[in-house]
């Protein structure tokens, strides 16, 4: 499972296209979507990460953490397939010991093309296997994209939010590789409940990264997904380990809880000990078996760190999270224990029926594995066993419709 790939593979042809699935007013919404975890030179447990998503949404009007964005209409199609659409590009940078956010929150005209489009450039000959891209009509290179190979995507960004401060790059150039072929195999999950709700999730469990934070040459991995949602948005937990041998970890777990009702930004309450799942499910990626794993019995228990979020963050000096996760088969089992070292945070408002407004409330966590166990019939492996894990949990409330 750790070979290396020459190109990404699995169907790959979803990547730019929107409204495979009729759209629905106020609740669609899509979005590419990166998290890469780079090399830190001080050891950081999470190394330094970095989140980027490019978004729109069917809907006129939507609070983005104190920022009006008003899509204007749906997206529009050419007649060879290309897309034009109102959306915004955000992302947070983690430099291995504090979060900065947002590293960019841009409202913006969006382009998205695949390498079959007549603006594509030297239209090549082994096109239509899955090569595109989103170009944001800004004056800097925002654009994310595959080549026609599949080779490589590439991914570029500027900001200029925080200026003053040398540990916040301003300019990022990044080439993404695939990984090995468990890893770097596209994957797709669709559901499809009443009225049209539903989802599509196009996944790329992990690939290796090389680019660089200004004139700063940088090495790491990373994890993508390329998302429709068309759903009232419920709380959930998520989370994702890339292992140091080639293995992959994540968790979902979307609840009900006392949460559905939440609008604070503390990332620690009493009210977060109890939920009742609507799914479980989770991954192992075991670079050691050569198997891929799923599992249907999974527990995430939350629950007060003694790391604290600092002066920078959404509520200074509050108790972050830390997550107790179990996951087993007949013949796995995984249990992990990692804790927060900083939070992104992102709340969202959106009017909805009779002139009411609701909230939604993301949270997305650099990890610092406590400890790890994988017991199966090779025998048990425990963190020491690694060199590194790095990963990222989120976990949201409210809802939003």
């Amino acid at each position: 499972m750790t070979d290396s790939m020459g190109k990404f593979a699995g169907d790959l042809s979803r990547m730019w296209k929107l409204q495979e699935r009729p759209p629905l007013h106020h609740l669609t919404w899509d979005w590419w979507w990166w998290l890469l975890m780079l090399d830190d030179d001080e050891g950081n447990p999470s190394g330094k990460q970095l989140m980027v998503l490019w978004s729109t949404k069917d809907n006129p009007k939507v609070m983005v953490s104190g920022t009006e964005w008003t899509p204007k209409g749906r997206p529009g199609f050419d007649d060879d397939g290309g897309i034009s659409l109102d959306g915004m590009v955000c992302a947070w940078w983690f430099d291995g010991k504090r979060m900065y956010e947002p590293y960019i929150k841009r409202k913006c005209r969006m382009i998205v093309v695949d390498d079959e489009h007549p603006s594509w450039p030297n239209n090549a000959k082994d096109s239509g296997a899955g090569g595109g891209a989103v170009v944001p009509l800004t004056e800097e290179d925002m654009s994310m994209g595959l080549k026609s190979d599949l080779s490589e995507f590439w991914l570029n960004l500027h900001s200029d939010e925080f200026l003053e401060n040398n540990n916040v790059p301003k300019t990022m150039e990044f080439t993404l590789t695939p990984w090995n072929e468990a890893m770097s195999t596209a994957r797709h999950a669709t559901a499809t409940y009443a009225m049209e709700m539903g989802y599509d999730i196009l996944r790329l469990h992990g690939c290796k990264v090389s680019g660089k934070l200004d004139n700063e040459d940088i090495k790491g991995t990373a994890y993508f997904q390329k998302v429709c949602v068309q759903a009232p948005s419920v709380p959930w937990y998520w989370g994702m380990l890339h292992l140091s041998d080639g293995s992959y970890i994540d968790w979902f777990l979307p609840h009900l809880s006392m949460t559905v009702t939440s609008r604070d930004n503390r990332p620690w309450r009493k009210r977060d000990l109890g939920h009742m799942s609507l799914s479980q499910g989770g991954l192992f990626h075991d670079a050691v078996s050569g198997k891929s794993i799923p599992f249907d019995k999974v527990r995430v228990e939350k629950y007060a760190s003694d790391e604290l979020e600092g002066e920078h963050g959404a509520n200074p000096g509050s108790n972050l999270p830390g997550f107790k996760v179990e996951m087993w088969t007949e013949s796995v089992h995984i249990n992990l224990d990692a804790v927060a070292i900083d939070r992104a945070h992102w709340a969202f408002e959106q009017p909805t029926i009779g002139g009411l407004v609701s909230n939604f409330t993301y949270n997305e966590y650099p990890l610092k594995v406590i400890s790890i166990s994988i017991t199966d019939e090779s025998g048990v492996r425990k963190l020491s066993d690694y060199d590194w894990i790095r990963g990222n949990a989120e976990h949201s409330w409210g809802i939003l419709h």
